[in-house]
């Protein structure tokens, strides 16, 4: 019996990210410049619904999952609300920075 968890594709989303949403690619690749492919492999959790991982929004598109650490979403919300913002790339890069 294989008990290999199968995970969902999500290359038809990260295609999105690259054809759609440029700057939040841009982060995506910026943070992997510093901590390799855990970018990346964060980028896939939070697109398969995992949350605190990965979340963005750009040009009316939002990708990944919502934050639900304990003042994540209103502090996000209330930095877009008081300095605008053309996009937003939220990654967990899972060492706490």
């Amino acid at each position: 019996m294989d008990t290999k968890e199968i995970k969902p594709d999500v290359s038809d989303k990260i295609n999105d990210i690259k054809r759609f949403m440029p700057e939040t690619y841009k982060s995506i690749q910026a943070k992997a410049a510093v901590i390799g492919n855990l970018a990346y492999e964060q980028v896939r959790r939070g697109l398969r619904g995992e949350s605190n991982c990965f979340y963005a929004l750009e040009g009316g598109r939002v990708v990944g999952t919502p934050y639900t650490l304990p003042g994540v979403q209103a502090e996000v919300a209330m930095h877009m609300v008081q300095w605008g913002c053309t996009y937003v790339c939220i990654l967990n890069d899972a060492r706490g920075t």
